[in-house]
């Protein structure tokens, strides 16, 4: 009963506004002040390449006005925001005057900070040396690291709830998050191959269902595995020089065909 009153609480939190910028059903906007939203690319995000890998290959679908569906689609709709809007007026999703995110156990970030970073250097900042690290978050602009993604994963990054472990006010629940490296990263040739990694999120809520803190755990080397797997591009370019036409290699390569 506890449970089935949480979903609900959640779930009408997440359907009190419009779903998604184009009809889309996973991520939710404000019916009433889409036109007034300053997004970051002109208008509302369309999501239907990412959808359809998600629906394609997802390994839960949760029912409706279950627990699982509402948390996913507050998560799926707070990760919209911070990549599309670029004001912090229009997030629905958290309190901006509490907002924290942490990352691994990383000091916490501000909503402000977590806005001009973007989710990819947020999320891949990392406390090694630099001579160890596999991306230089502080060396990225939020352009430059959606872009480095968008080229790698050319359907989409997919993400899905696997399991919920507590409601509100503290949600705590488990994640999957996958796609497939079919173009370039950082000078390495795609593989083709699916990329995925796990983790552990703890979201706070208030009142409203804003989120106040959020915390996420993972180990970043399930997603650097495969994506630093592809030959790096500059062999590759020498290897067609060096015999005068496309190796093996190449021809087997998505990049190369």
């Amino acid at each position: 009963m506890a449970e089935k009153q949480e979903a609900e609480t959640l779930a009408k939190a997440v359907n009190d506004v419009k779903i998604g910028g184009a009809g889309d059903k996973y991520r939710s906007i404000l019916q009433e002040e889409t036109q007034n939203i300053h997004w970051r690319h002109g208008g509302p995000p369309i999501f239907d390449t990412v959808n359809k890998l998600f629906e394609e290959e997802r390994t839960k679908e949760w029912p409706k006005g279950s627990l699982e569906e509402a948390v996913q689609n507050a998560v799926k709709s707070w990760e919209m925001e911070l990549s599309h809007k670029t004001r912090l007026l229009d997030f629905k999703t958290i309190n901006p005057d509490k907002f924290k995110l942490f990352v691994n156990g990383r000091e916490g970030l501000s909503a402000e900070e977590t806005l001009k970073l973007g989710s990819y250097n947020t999320l891949l900042k990392s406390s090694l040396p630099e001579q160890f690290q596999y991306y230089k978050a502080d060396k990225e602009t939020f352009e430059s690291s959606h872009d480095e993604f968008r080229s790698a994963f050319p359907r989409g990054f997919a993400w899905e709830v696997i399991s919920v472990y507590s409601g509100p006010p503290v949600i705590t629940y488990k994640f999957r998050h996958w796609g497939y490296f079919e173009g370039p990263f950082k000078g390495h040739a795609p593989t083709g191959e699916r990329i995925e990694f796990y983790g552990i999120g703890i979201m706070k809520v208030d009142e409203s269902m804003r989120a106040e803190d959020v915390e996420i755990y993972y180990d970043p080397e399930e997603l650097f595995a495969g994506l630093l797997k592809g030959r790096p591009l500059s062999n590759l370019k020498t290897d067609k020089q060096d015999t005068g036409h496309d190796s093996q290699h190449n021809k087997s390569c998505p990049f190369a065909n």
